[in-house]
């Protein structure tokens, strides 16, 4: 992981975000904002081995070498942002708390407490915490569906360990994804500068809303103007579960599916150039019990548009497992709905070729037990038939996929998004096989 990690037009009423008018200052809002931002502080016990010498108990002589348990504090730094004064639930990255020992979350006024770890998302990257004191105040979530490019914004963080810091910026793109750094990605860009410590810190409206939690920044050296942040309606949907369940139980659609694009729109012979097209429908999964075919056209979820693959994986990605979602299809030419209840993976299988022709001849499933090298899941290779082309790239039964193009995957659906997404590039796999592990490029 690298932990490199709004402006009002002619026509208020449009923007979520304004500048600040010539000689005035956002100071009044930040004034506001600021004791929401805290910063985090992590310690974490880690073995060690020491080589230490025995000495001969009669004549004070060296004469053998043990080894010796040592135990070392490792500490991190990072941000966080209070979402619930009442509850005093503190919101940051995953990657910052992951594996702590301790955590400790210290506000604006200098005043320290030990946060109690309520739940956290790896695959978002999100964590919940909780601490117990008065005097908190919270930032409220802005609708992150309503942010455009070219409103302003303000990252508050931690970098570096320095202390609260604030910069000022624009959102420079919206909808980032493929970018490997989570499992499911659809990144406010902005050009206010975050830097390491930043990582679970604000990004704020100038009218002083959180709509993103500052995650990463393209480069390994510092900040080069690229920064990105998690939208905030999603912050909000994995808070309500991990508050709850203490984490995302996450259920499957069931399909294989491939980006819409304008030459399958004109062999489809229908006039829709975006949406997530099925090519396969996994037996007995939510979306075969729902009546999804293979061939219909997933244009909308929930009443919203579903631009291809990866935001259709991205909005049954936030949903757990017994949601009932609503799917605006176009099946033959003609729209219809299909409403679906996600479930989770149970013995759904697919046909390697169906993600990529030099996977053929491999039957994949979802990997039904945690790994012991790899508990977060994985693509199971259930068999593969001698001779043929998976088999030739280097696929055995019984090996587990857990990452495609360096991207984690745990799911068919999570491999059949990235397997789109790499279009004709190619594949590099990263492969579990027995008690070692190996990567495979499929060209």
């Amino acid at each position: 992981m690298v932990l490199l990690l709004l402006m009002l037009s002619v026509f208020p009423s449009l923007a979520l975000a304004a500048p600040p008018p010539p000689g005035h200052s956002i100071a009044p809002v930040l004034e506001k904002v600021l004791p929401a931002v805290v910063n985090i502080s992590t310690s974490k016990t880690v073995g060690m081995k020491q080589r230490e010498l025995l000495l001969d108990p009669f004549f004070r002589q060296p004469y053998a070498y043990r080894d010796r348990p040592v135990q070392k504090k490792s500490q991190s730094l990072g941000s966080g942002v209070i979402v619930d004064a009442g509850k005093g639930w503190v919101i940051t990255n995953h990657h910052v708390v992951d594996g702590a020992d301790e955590v400790t979350v210290t506000l604006r006024d200098q005043r320290s407490f030990k946060a109690k770890l309520l739940g956290g998302d790896p695959a978002v990257d999100l964590a919940l915490l909780q601490i117990e004191a008065d005097r908190l105040s919270e930032l409220p979530l802005a609708d992150s569906e309503k942010l455009r490019v070219g409103d302003f914004v303000v990252a508050i963080g931690n970098p570096f360990g320095l202390g609260q810091t604030v910069t000022y910026g624009i959102v420079s793109a919206l909808g980032r994804t493929g970018l490997g750094i989570e499992g499911y990605e659809d990144f406010i860009q902005t050009d206010a500068s975050i830097n390491p410590g930043n990582s679970g810190g604000a990004l704020v409206t100038t009218r002083g809303k959180l709509v993103g939690i500052n995650t990463a920044i393209m480069g390994r050296t510092g900040n080069i103007g690229i920064g990105f942040a998690i939208p905030a309606n999603m912050v909000n949907a994995i808070i309500t579960q991990l508050a709850r369940y203490g984490e995302v139980q996450r259920g499957q659609l069931g399909v294989v599916m491939q980006d819409m694009t304008r030459d399958l729109a004109e062999a489809f012979g229908i006039d829709q150039h975006q949406g997530a097209v099925v090519t396969q429908v996994l037996p007995g999964s939510a979306a075969d019990k729902a009546g999804l075919k293979s061939g219909d056209i997933i244009v909308g979820i929930d009443g919203r548009d579903v631009a291809d693959g990866g935001a259709l994986r991205n909005a049954v990605g936030l949903l757990r497992a017994g949601s009932t979602i609503s799917l605006k299809v176009i099946r033959d030419g003609k729209p219809r709905k299909i409403v679906a209840t996600i479930a989770l993976p149970q013995d759904a299988r697919a046909e390697g070729g169906k993600f990529n022709n030099n996977l053929g001849g491999a039957i994949l499933g979802n990997l039904k037990e945690k790994h012991p090298l790899h508990e977060t899941g994985g693509v199971e290779v259930v068999e593969v038939k001698r001779n043929s082309p998976a088999w030739e790239a280097g696929l055995r039964a019984g090996d587990v996929i857990v990452s495609v193009n360096r991207q984690p995957v745990s799911s068919l659906m999570e491999m059949s998004a990235l397997a789109a997404d790499a279009g004709k590039k190619g594949l590099l796999l990263n492969i579990v096989r027995g008690n070692g592990a190996l990567f495979v490029v499929i060209r």
